[in-house]
């Protein structure tokens, strides 16, 4: 399953690794997850995790990286037309636009302004549970 995730869940399963979405580590890493990146969406990623807030050194920013990053499927075009009214947030276009051209099962999100905009766009816009939920019917696990 290829799939977008938004910035939120990506930090949510990779800095609090007991979380209640480290189970999602663990689905890409088995490869019952494809996450699609681009340039833009991994960068958003680097400059969260970089936050004050986290206070994570350089060091473990890098691993996060490592533990992510080589999973994903690199969408190096995303120039697909998305319309601005479709989400109430323009931060949240690159993920539409990443999902659109790299021909996303879904978007992953727990923002509810990214989940309102489903109605406009082709792929579904689903929360983590729901993902779980979808893993857990085709494979039984997760």
């Amino acid at each position: 399953m290829r799939v977008v995730l938004d910035t939120n869940v990506l930090v949510s399963a990779l800095i609090f690794d007991r979380g209640r979405l480290a189970w999602l580590r663990d689905a890409w890493t088995a490869r019952l997850v494809i996450p699609l990146v681009s340039r833009t969406t991994a960068q958003e990623f680097l400059d969260v995790t970089a936050y004050p807030k986290f206070r994570l050194p350089p060091a473990l920013r890098e691993a996060l990286v490592a533990l992510y990053l080589p999973f994903c499927e690199s969408i190096t075009r995303t120039d697909v037309p998305v319309d601005p009214a479709w989400c109430e947030d323009p931060d949240d276009l690159p993920f539409l636009e990443l999902a659109l051209a790299g021909r996303a099962d879904s978007i992953v999100t727990g923002d509810r302004a990214l989940l309102a905009a489903a109605r406009h766009v082709a792929v579904p816009i689903i929360t983590p549970t729901a993902l779980r939920a979808r893993l857990r019917d085709r494979t039984g696990i997760a």
